[in-house]
């Protein structure tokens, strides 16, 4: 379980659809909320990020800034108290990717969560939320979950239907597992998460080293 006081924890991931892909995280957790700033390099760019909560561990604010060959983006992404998303983007330079932003501010009704693609940090939040470590949640296999997607490298936001579901404990033998599938695509995956809701192994995706 998350400890109740105030933890800073520093993590590292390698990817394993891209093994030049290296993710690195600081994420401080207090007793329903966190506060996380990170960066990811791969062989054709780099990202760096900034994520804070309010209570509950609902999104409050996402900054994202990304540098390529000949071109960056950058994103701040805010959800309001009465739930609204809005945001602040920009690009410059000459890229194919599409245009950094919230695609439809109105499809992220009801979003608690932002969702930075390709980063094992923001899965923590909906893990943590539905209190899917011990298993004494309500089921929610049957509730999908409405993230705001961060696509990267582009930074475009669009709404992803998800869906987590407790699947073990942590044992003396074995860590806590998370059951993830995105409506989106239909892609389902075991994601093996520490203690403090973290994700250790997101197969296919990333693997964490230190």
């Amino acid at each position: 379980m998350v400890n109740p006081a105030h933890t800073s924890l520093q993590h590292s991931w390698q990817g394993e659809d891209d093994p030049t892909r290296i993710d690195t995280a600081t994420i401080n957790l207090e007793t329903d909320r966190l506060t996380a700033h990170g960066t990811s390099r791969t062989a054709d760019y780099a990202i760096s990020w900034a994520l804070a909560t309010t209570s509950g561990w609902v999104t409050q604010r996402l900054t994202a800034t990304v540098h390529g060959r000949g071109w960056s983006r950058h994103l701040e992404l805010d959800r309001s108290e009465a739930g609204e998303w809005s945001c602040m983007a920009h690009s410059s330079g000459d890229s194919a990717l599409p245009e950094p932003g919230i695609t439809d501010p109105d499809a992220l009704a009801g979003a608690l969560d932002c969702d930075l693609g390709l980063c094992p940090v923001t899965n923590t939040m909906p893990i943590l939320r539905l209190d899917l470590l011990s298993g004494d949640a309500a089921p929610v296999d049957e509730t999908e979950l409405t993230m705001a997607w961060v696509e990267v490298p582009s930074l475009r936001v669009i709404p992803s239907r998800q869906v987590y579901s407790h699947v073990r404990s942590a044992r003396e033998d074995s860590p806590a597992m998370v059951l993830y599938s995105s409506g989106n695509g239909g892609f389902t995956a075991e994601l093996t998460v520490d203690d403090d809701g973290v994700v250790v192994d997101y197969p296919g995706l990333a693997r964490r080293i230190r």
